[in-house]
């Protein structure tokens, strides 16, 4: 039986959605509930930067539906320390904010690390030795998405697997393309969308992230996010990625007026 997948953008509140994917004056109290109830998954990008407090996940739980699920980016200290100690401080202070709040819809955690951080089997597996498996009873999946050189060592794969982690596989011409086939779940972050596509890319570049994400799901339980490029047309192709996969949830807002919005132009770039 294959795995599920789970289609995203990074967060909710973005000012061009209201004009490319927002239904017309949705207030922005209420652009998490709709977001939901339109794609499976949602990145957290505001906790690279911030904290939260406890009830504030909680709210986030309680306003989004059974099975949708959030995926958190660590914090940006978090992955720039040097020892051991270190690392067990700084991760600590990121899991202990409040996160397993969101229970089951608590998804992968994206561990972030700069492009100056080349591969050194030392100090990832330092890393790696200090991020627990659970926290609160809850299963914790740990992915670290790397940017530097020499990741595309078998060395690196190896220490992931040992630690029951993964690498995220990010689609950027600047960034390594990392797989791995070995953890029970995989990260695709998508970061080359097009603000002339009206889904963000071509239909034969949906098609190949659909046939992507099938084949992973056989062994894994997969999130694909659509992560930076244009912005703006970021919802469009998860929702097309979503509609090629068969596994767009059911709109609870107004279906008609949803998909309209879904269609509508962006906005013209200022030069």
């Amino acid at each position: 039986m294959a795995h599920p997948i789970r289609v995203g953008v990074g967060g909710w509140s973005f000012d061009p959605w209201d004009e490319t994917f927002y239904p017309p004056g949705l207030s922005k109290a209420k652009q998490l509930r709709h977001m939901s109830r339109t794609l499976t998954a949602i990145e957290v990008n505001a906790t690279y930067y911030s904290s939260f407090k406890p009830d504030t996940f909680a709210k986030w739980r309680d306003e989004t539906p059974d099975g949708f699920v959030f995926s958190l980016k660590a914090h940006r200290f978090s992955t720039v320390r040097k020892t051991k100690e270190d690392m067990a401080k700084s991760t600590s202070l990121f899991l202990d904010q409040g996160i397993t709040q969101l229970k089951d819809k608590l998804g992968p955690i994206n561990w972030q690390f700069p492009g100056t951080r080349k591969f050194d089997a030392e100090y990832f597996a330092t890393f790696l030795s200090v991020l627990p498996k659970e926290k609160d009873g809850l299963k914790l999946r740990h992915a670290l998405e790397v940017r530097g050189t020499g990741f595309d060592d078998p060395a690196f794969l190896a220490l992931l697997n040992k630690h029951g982690a993964t690498v995220v596989y990010a689609e950027d011409d600047e960034f390594p393309k990392v797989r791995n086939t070995g953890g029970d779940f995989a990260v695709a972050r998508l970061m080359q969308s097009q603000a002339d596509e009206a889904a963000g890319y071509p239909k034969k570049e949906i098609d190949r992230f659909a046939k992507m994400a099938t084949e992973w799901s056989a062994k894994q339980d997969v999130f694909v996010f659509f992560i930076s490029g244009a912005k703006e047309r970021n919802p469009a192709a998860a929702v097309a990625l979503q509609a090629k996969l068969g596994i767009a949830p059911k709109f609870a807002d107004e279906p008609a007026q949803v998909k309209k919005a879904v269609a509508k132009k962006a906005p013209a770039k200022k030069k």
